[in-house]
């Protein structure tokens, strides 16, 4: 009996690593945080689970407080899980241009979803305007009915998740035989809280930030296409959290780099992912056949979503 979990709070944190090898076959491998398995069905249920519990251990937010965040759909989804549990009313603020699966998603999980007009994106894909959009009516709502903003953005616990979460599990299940990380941007809080860990335990571990091809900022670049599939990512924005010391390189996946290694992983590892899955994988490959890494390095990377909700 010991081994029943009390709640889905449990199954947040800890996913399997998997090893892509009929994706890439070598030389070098290519392993995979499994985030999707979460109960809110991505890397976001992390964050929303460490942001929640240290707010209410500071007070900062009370039994039974509304809470508010902006969303592209994942954050939006861990935080109504954790707030289910916790018994918090969630209500979450999304750009009309993410894909009306995720609107979906939430409300069945029991979140007020409140659509904002896009500002210059286009549906099915999201621009750094239309995030500030749906932010700002965020803090609205917060004010309106005294919730508590998470602001994924700018709080320090969605980094904190994987510097003392994930980047932790990575090191231990691979025992410490990371050449590399590698992993999309969009708050930052998985490259910069993982990369932190990983460095701190071997400082020549090489950490790849990956961006939408024509929206790389942080490789500093002009936007020259604000427009990508790649949702919760490339916003054309440095995030407020960010860590320039942690990089040691940047790498670029366009829309159809992405859309084929989705399939891939789909037909040859049995793995249907996100847009953001699949630029990672891409961009792990790109790493190891660069040669930046070594002849037949070992390359950790995140699978950040289910693709069921695209």
């Amino acid at each position: 009996m010991s081994d029943i979990s009390p709640s889905a709070l449990e199954l947040i944190g800890n996913t399997p690593l998997l090893a892509l090898d009929r994706v890439y076959p070598g030389p070098g491998r290519i392993l995979a945080k499994a985030e999707f398995v979460q109960p809110g069905g991505s890397v976001k249920d992390r964050a929303a689970l460490r942001v929640l519990e240290d707010a209410r251990e500071s007070g900062a937010l009370a039994p039974g407080q509304p809470v508010v965040e902006m969303t592209s759909g994942n954050m939006g989804a861990g935080l109504a899980v954790v707030c289910n549990i916790l018994r918090h009313p969630i209500i979450v603020t999304m750009s009309e241009g993410n894909s009306p699966a995720r609107a979906r998603m939430l409300e069945a999980l029991g979140a007020e979803v409140v659509l904002v007009a896009q500002v210059e994106g286009c549906p099915g894909q999201v621009s750094g305007a239309d995030i500030d959009a749906a932010s700002t009516r965020a803090i609205e709502i917060a004010r309106e009915r005294n919730a508590f903003y998470v602001d994924q953005f700018n709080n320090p616990s969605c980094v904190r998740a994987h510097e003392e979460g994930t980047g932790p599990e990575i090191w231990q299940v691979t025992g410490g035989d990371v050449d590399a990380f590698v992993a999309v941007v969009g708050t930052g809080g998985t490259f910069v809280g993982a990369s932190r860990y990983l460095k701190r335990k071997r400082s020549g571990v090489y950490c790849v930030a990956v961006e939408p091809e024509g929206a790389e900022v942080l490789a500093g670049k002009e936007v020259a296409e604000p427009c990508h599939l790649l949702q919760g990512t490339g916003y054309g924005l440095v995030p407020p959290q960010w860590d320039p010391d942690l990089v040691d390189g940047f790498l670029a996946v366009s829309d159809e780099e992405a859309t084929r290694f989705r399939r891939s992983l789909a037909e040859q590892e049995g793995l249907y992912v996100g847009f953001s899955s699949a630029a990672n994988v891409c961009a792990a490959v790109k790493l190891i056949e660069s040669g930046t890494v070594g002849r037949a390095p070992t390359v950790v990377t995140v699978l950040c979503d289910t693709g069921l909700k695209y």
